[in-house]
């Protein structure tokens, strides 16, 4: 009799060393952002496919403004292919998109293809995916006292529920555990308010390079896992 595998409702993957991969490679950092778009697309698929109801993604933090402006470019080109050109794969996986992050900075034809992609993929059940998209875990917990401070409630009355009801797409629970690619070993500010018993898995692999079998090992090994929960 075989040990039965335990599944994470809620995996998040910081997507990190598309530009690296790159370098190694000896081409520029668009091709390593491409590459990484492709790995993303498998990645997914296997994740939701193996029974994973939440895959977060990493994808454009609010810090990655500072990087240099054809690259910036570059990536919110990629967004867009994600937001609008490959919606018929969430809709042909059955995947619900939905983003998490500021619309400060963004133009108004990327807000509507997030209002449109969201719309449109709503319906969908195996998986939801949430896609980390200009995105800041401490600006997410900044934006939810905001929110309560417009509500007027009562400070006596404010718990972490609460505060949890008024981050982000508050129905994305707390992430279970959180991989990250590329051998560096910190959240960089990656979902800091829903991470707080989060399994840490970092990989030495860089992310255009992951594939299925990686899909699988990551689940196996959380399976291993005994969470206490401070207990």
């Amino acid at each position: 009799m075989t040990d039965e595998v335990v599944l994470p409702r809620h995996i998040g993957f910081i997507i990190d060393g598309n530009r690296r991969w790159a370098k190694k490679h000896g081409l520029p950092a668009y091709e390593g952002h491409l590459a990484g778009y492709d790995a993303l697309k498998d990645v997914v698929v296997n994740t939701a496919n193996a029974g994973v109801k939440f895959i977060s993604l990493y994808t454009f933090s609010t810090e990655n403004w500072n990087r240099a402006k054809e690259e910036v470019s570059n990536l919110m080109g990629l967004m867009m292919r994600l937001f609008k050109t490959d919606v018929h794969l969430l809709l042909e996986n059955d995947l619900r998109l939905v983003v998490l992050g500021s619309r400060d900075k963004l133009p108004k034809k990327m807000c509507d293809a997030i209002d449109s992609v969201e719309r449109q993929t709503a319906h969908c059940q195996k998986s939801t995916v949430a896609v980390c998209f200009n995105y800041g875990g401490q600006q997410e917990v900044v934006t939810a006292i905001k929110n309560i401070i417009e509500q007027k409630i009562d400070p006596d009355s404010i718990t972490p529920e609460l505060i949890t009801k008024n981050l982000y797409h508050p129905e994305v629970p707390e992430v279970d555990l959180i991989v990250r690619t590329s051998g560096e070993k910190r959240l960089s500010n990656f979902m800091l308010w829903r991470s707080p018993y989060s399994e840490l898995l970092f990989l030495d692999k860089f992310w255009p390079d992951m594939k299925k079998a990686d899909v699988t090992d990551i689940l196996d090994e959380y399976s291993k896992r005994h969470r206490r929960f401070g207990g």
